[in-house]
């Protein structure tokens, strides 16, 4: 994953030197002089890519530091820039999925053309020579400009503070002592420490909430500890704290990390011990602290904090323990800590109880940021233009003091643990308005169309970045979304405001994103924008450099929709709820000759622009029109490369060509159309995920045969939503048990008998059904299937609870034991029952 094409640390490093990589090859050394110059940049640039990741893994470079870094990815553009510009100038007829490599090569084979390449190179040779020098004209002295000063982590201050300050800690305290006095039967259990891991975002108080457990139970044990890990720890001195604080003596003089493990190890073999493990970022480190606590069957205790799921799965793993998820503080209790902190008061004056509402909405019950804003507007008047000062800027560009860094600080620490390609991802974020929901398909798609994701061995680009996705949701730097009606899965992810100031702060600084239309945040006239995002009634500024910009999104209806044209090097272009975009807005498109994802959300065109048939490698295509009135053909580039189509409020020619790479496609099947089109799909033998609305009757009676057809091959999940008379649709389904189909969801009519080929279906682990009437033998059915794990029932009408007793101990019986969620409609207001 490390080789991503772009990267915020390395720019398009990456990329430029594969595409110069492809030059050299085969028939392309005979050019000599080029060679030799295209084999002395790919060397150069190369070295400047290392240098730049190993110099961003520091969390505070110098400014000559900062500056050279950006001077070389503004190069890297520029040198990719160029490289594409070749395309520009290539026949027409070479515009294959290979098309740079075959344009690059048909402009080596014309003598003009090569003598212009061969300049270019040279020119960006000189480039690159002289960023090069420069550095070391002006760099100073590693000793003379690196001076560490010490900072202190705000966690370390927790262990220390007054149990009166704390707010809404005595729950959350009191509920871990009740888990560690629950009575163990398991006899094998009885021998082991009782272990909680404490597991959450950075800031939510689990180091206090550690702490104030380990003051209250501490005396009761003959021994105990408490010890902080942090993001690089020294194992041997933590495992050195461990073994001091324990045994209360000084064990300097020990060198060797077993030995120190054997000593605590030795030490507790008789003694009933509690130990706090703080702070931990890795299973690396817990996997050598653990084997330091014996299990001597002494009733012990150990707590661990951690910010990564994982870590807390495997705390839990190696002594049966728990986890407990650390919530956000209630809206009363945050309101008690805010008004505590300002007023020495659990009231707040009348003429702020309305924005201090605000604010803490803002704060999202994480008591780090209540803290670090309640520091904030201690310092200012208590007026009500001074607060609404302050909440129109929480979430962009936060005014600093010491408190507020603290805050920024544990986000920090969080942002450079990850690897190069999830900072990357993570930056992109800062692209989204405030409190934006974001759509997880779409922030995939975008990374992959921006070169962010990079294939992994055995699974697809998609499945690559649903493992970055799910990856910032493990570390806790992004909020998910659950949907209920698509199998209580992440749909949507939000993030945090401490956050997203955070990584826009980190984007404005390094030239990764330029917002425009957000109070506070100006953009620099003198720097290349690269990904650019409109809100808020945002215009563009004349005079801005728009010649780069890579990523282009635009939110809301009232933002002023800039001409394409000048966005010749788009490869992502996304419009989000812009009901103003009409037909006008999207001309040119046919020029973004780069562009990969085309994201058009609820837009209000009347035509498809038929040159977007041009756009040759276009992957993702999403279309939702909010003019139903308007289903015309879309266009589709016959390029070989789509690979996700949703099509909503348009229609899809029925000679569709050039479509067979397609993983998922989402279609609103309309009235008047025919059977052609899904008649077809049954070829399209690549399809994962497949969602189908059917206005057509015509188009219902042929979707059977095709969906048989795709789930011999790679549909895993499948969605159809009727709005026909059904006729006997699941019968004619009659899906194969050995077929590929995990996930089935059936709506649009309600279903009077459960067919029989239903529970054969051996890899079904998802199952969403409308019905109207249900029998013991139809739940039966429903619980042979073998891989299920999540099932949703939507009974029209009264059950008189009888059958959703039958299913709920048919599923309590399952080995898998599978969620189930069952809702009654019958009235006005159905009922939810979930288990």
């Amino acid at each position: 994953m490390e080789d991503v094409l772009v990267s915020a640390a390395g720019g398009t490093l990456q990329s430029v030197v594969e595409k110069l990589a492809t030059i050299l090859r085969d028939e392309y050394q005979r050019f000599h002089g080029v060679h030799i110059k295209i084999g002395f940049l790919i060397r150069e640039l190369t070295a400047m890519k290392v240098l730049l990741l190993k110099m961003s893994m520091e969390e505070d470079p110098d400014v000559q530091d900062k500056v050279w870094m950006n001077e070389v990815r503004e190069l890297s553009y520029d040198i990719e820039d160029s490289l594409d510009d070749f395309m520009v100038h290539a026949n027409d007829e070479s515009a294959k999925p290979d098309g740079f490599i075959q344009k690059i090569k048909n402009l080596l084979d014309r003598t003009k053309d090569r003598h212009r390449i061969s300049k270019a190179i040279e020119d960006l040779k000189k480039q690159v020579i002289e960023v090069g020098e420069r550095r070391k004209r002006y760099k100073l002295s590693e000793t003379s400009c690196k001076v560490n000063t010490g900072t202190l982590d705000p966690r370390a201050l927790a262990i220390f503070e007054d149990v009166s300050n704390l707010v809404g800690i005595d729950g959350p305290k009191n509920k871990l002592i009740r888990l560690f006095n629950e009575e163990t039967i398991c006899e094998s259990r009885q021998r082991q420490p009782k272990m909680i891991s404490i597991a959450g975002f950075g800031g939510l108080g689990k180091t206090t909430l550690a702490s104030q457990v380990y003051k209250e139970l501490k005396e009761q044990f003959d021994c105990h500890a408490f010890v902080s890990v942090s993001r690089n720890p020294d194992m041997m001195k933590v495992l050195r704290t461990i073994l001091n604080q324990v045994s209360g003596g000084d064990n300097s003089s020990t060198e060797d990390i077993p030995q120190l493990i054997c000593q605590i190890s030795n030490f507790l073999a008789n003694k009933r011990y509690f130990i706090v493990v703080d702070d931990i970022w890795n299973v690396e480190a817990w996997d050598v602290i653990k084997f330091a606590f014996p299990l001597n069957g002494h009733d012990c205790r150990i707590i661990t904090t951690t910010r990564v799921n994982n870590v807390a799965q495997s705390c839990r793993s190696s002594f049966s323990g728990h986890i407990y998820n650390m919530d956000p503080l209630s809206m009363v209790h945050s309101k008690q800590l805010f008004c505590n902190r300002l007023f020495n008061s659990e009231e707040c004056p009348s003429h702020l109880e309305e924005v201090s509402s605000e604010i803490l909405a803002k704060c999202a019950g994480l008591p780090l940021a209540i803290i670090a804003i309640s520091g904030l507007l201690g310092s200012k008047g208590k007026t009500k233009d001074h607060w609404h000062l302050v909440n129109n800027s929480i979430g962009r560009g936060l005014e600093r003091n010491s408190s507020i860094e603290g805050m920024i600080k544990i986000i920090s620490l969080s942002y450079f643990d990850l690897p190069h390609y999830l900072k990357t991802c993570l930056l992109y974020l800062s692209i989204f308005p405030e409190d934006c929901a974001i759509e997880k398909e779409m922030l995939i798609r975008t990374w992959i169309a921006a070169g962010f994701i990079h294939k992994k061995d055995g699974y697809s680009l998609y499945e690559a970045g649903e493992m970055c996705f799910n990856e910032l949701i493990n570390r806790s730097l992004i909020q998910p979304d659950f949907d209920a009606q698509t199998f209580d899965e992440v749909t949507n992810c939000r993030v945090h405001d401490t956050v997203l100031d955070f990584i826009v702060s980190k984007s404005i600084e390094e030239n990764f994103v330029t917002i425009i239309g957000v109070a506070g945040i100006y953009p620099d006239p003198q720097k290349k924008v690269l990904r650019l995002s409109l809100q808020n009634k945002g215009e563009i500024p004349v005079g801005l450099n728009l010649s780069a910009v890579r990523s282009l999104h635009i939110f809301g209806h009232d933002v002023k929709i800039p001409s394409l044209i000048q966005f010749k090097r788009l490869r992502v272009l996304c419009f989000e709820d812009c009901w103003s975009v009409e037909d006008r807005h999207l001309a040119g498109i046919g020029r973004l000759l780069h562009l990969k994802c085309l994201w058009l959300g609820l837009v209000r065109i009347t035509k498809y622009p038929e040159e977007i048939a041009n756009l040759q490698y276009l992957e993702t295509l999403y279309i939702h029109c909010s003019l139903k009135e308007y289903s015309v053909p879309v266009p589709i580039p016959p390029n070989g490369r789509l690979v996700h189509l949703v099509a909503k409020g348009f229609t899809i020619p029925a000679n569709i060509e050039g479509v067979e790479a397609l993983q998922v496609l989402e279609y609103d099947v309309q009235e008047h159309e025919s059977g052609h089109f899904i008649r077809r799909l049954g070829d399209l033998t690549n399809l994962r995920k497949l969602e189908l609305y059917v206005y057509s009757s015509e188009a219902e009676r042929e979707i059977p045969y095709s969906i048989r057809k795709l789930v011999k091959a790679n549909l895993r999940s499948l969605h159809i939503c009727l709005d026909v008379e059904p006729n006997n649709f699941l019968e004619e389904l009659n899906l194969p048990s050995e077929c590929s189909l995990q996930e089935l969801s059936v709506e649009g009519y309600e279903i009077s008998k459960i067919p029989r080929w239903m529970g054969s279906l051996v890899n079904l682990q998802k199952l969403h059904l409308f019905v109207e009437r249900m029998s013991q033998e139809d739940v039966e059915i429903l619980g042979a299937l073998p891989d299920l794990r999540y099932i949703q029932v939507q009974y029209y009408g009264k059950s008189r609870g009888q059958n959703k007793a039958s299913m709920k101990r048919v599923m309590e019986g399952h080995p898998n034991h599978p969620t189930l969620v069952w809702n009654e409609i019958w009235d006005k207001h159905p009922g939810w029952f979930s288990e």
